[in-house]
């Protein structure tokens, strides 16, 4: 059961890094379109797509949260009491996004509209970066098991960094796919040609870092150095086949195999980590079972689990749908 509790909580965290990740991914474009002029068309379509679902994809963040918690409360207790400073930012950061991207649609004066616009896309790489930093703290084994590990150097250190840089990486690579697909949806050749130029160069910058990260996991964390090349090897061959299938197809695939192929280079590099570093919960030295709550408890929530998701997925997929084929999109 504890096993078992892990693979819910793991699905729940491929899932925000896919839906979340893009999300986060098209706020770095919005960041980088340049000026109000220039970037206006490119921030036009980065709307349109988050529009109808940026706020839906957080659920699965708070899915990860109360699985955790509930699940494996030593190892929630001492993430909580290590990590919170970049958990923290982190919080703030989905806050002044969230606020910055609702609040830009309906300022008036234009000096108001660019400081919500900034603080939406800024946010956008800040937030995937704290996240990604403390992914790094916690495959590297500096959170301690009884907790209250070194609040600076458990998040600030060479793992923490390279998982910080490649999360807004590999959320850049995903929403510039995912936009030349909307993009070449809505017929709009310019913008689909702007996505992919840049699709193909975040994707040649991502895979730098993730060969010069090779040597900063030996360094730095050897075992998870080590699982990634063992049974996490597939998993990491798997996603650059797919990124590298995803920029081979980019001019002349149909939206939804680029979609499909991008999802794939981020979810299974994502795996490739939580394979790599199971059966240990916190990096090297707290185990899942070790962690998991007694029996009754797992059986409940793994119940509740259950509903939750059937529950949630059927109307996510729903809501996907209707915002593919347009029906959800402004009338103004």
């Amino acid at each position: 059961m504890s096993t078992f509790a892990a693979v819910v909580l793991f699905v729940g965290v491929l899932a925000y890094a896919v839906l979340g990740g893009a999300d986060y991914g098209a706020g770095f474009w919005d960041l980088t379109a340049g000026g109000a002029e220039r970037g206006r068309l490119p921030r036009r379509l980065v709307d349109q797509a988050l529009a109808a679902v940026w706020e839906a994809n957080h659920v699965w963040l708070i899915f990860c949260l109360v699985m955790l918690w509930t699940a494996f409360s030593p190892a929630f207790a001492a993430i909580m009491t290590t990590l919170y400073i970049p958990l923290g930012l982190a919080a703030l950061g989905i806050v002044v996004r969230g606020s910055g991207f609702a609040f830009r649609k309906v300022l008036v004066r234009t000096e108001q509209q660019r400081v919500a616009g900034a603080a939406f896309a800024t946010s956008s790489v800040l937030v995937p970066f704290f996240l990604g930093t403390v992914v790094g703290g916690i495959a590297s084994g500096r959170v301690p098991t009884g907790g209250y590990g070194d609040p600076i150097r458990s998040w600030v250190n060479p793992t923490s960094l390279l998982g910080g840089t490649l999360a807004v990486l590999g959320c850049a690579f995903l929403a510039a796919v995912f936009l030349v697909a909307e993009a070449r949806n809505r017929d709009e050749a310019d913008l689909e040609d702007y996505f992919r130029r840049r699709a193909i160069g975040i994707a040649a910058v991502t895979g730098a870092v993730a060969l010069a990260g090779i040597g900063i996991l030996h360094a730095d964390a050897p075992q998870l150095f080590s699982g990634l090349l063992g049974w996490g090897l597939p998993c990491v061959l798997a996603s650059a086949a797919c990124g590298l299938a995803a920029l081979v197809l980019l001019p002349r695939a149909a939206p939804a195999p680029l979609r499909v192929l991008a999802v794939g280079a981020v979810a299974t590099v994502v795996l490739g980590w939580g394979v790599a570093q199971y059966p240990q919960l916190l990096g090297t030295h707290l185990t899942v079972q070790q962690a998991a709550a007694p029996l009754p408890t797992l059986v409940t929530l793994t119940v509740v689990a259950a509903a939750a998701l059937v529950l949630v997925v059927p109307a996510t997929v729903l809501l996907f749908v209707l915002q593919q084929r347009r029906r959800l999109d402004s009338p103004h």
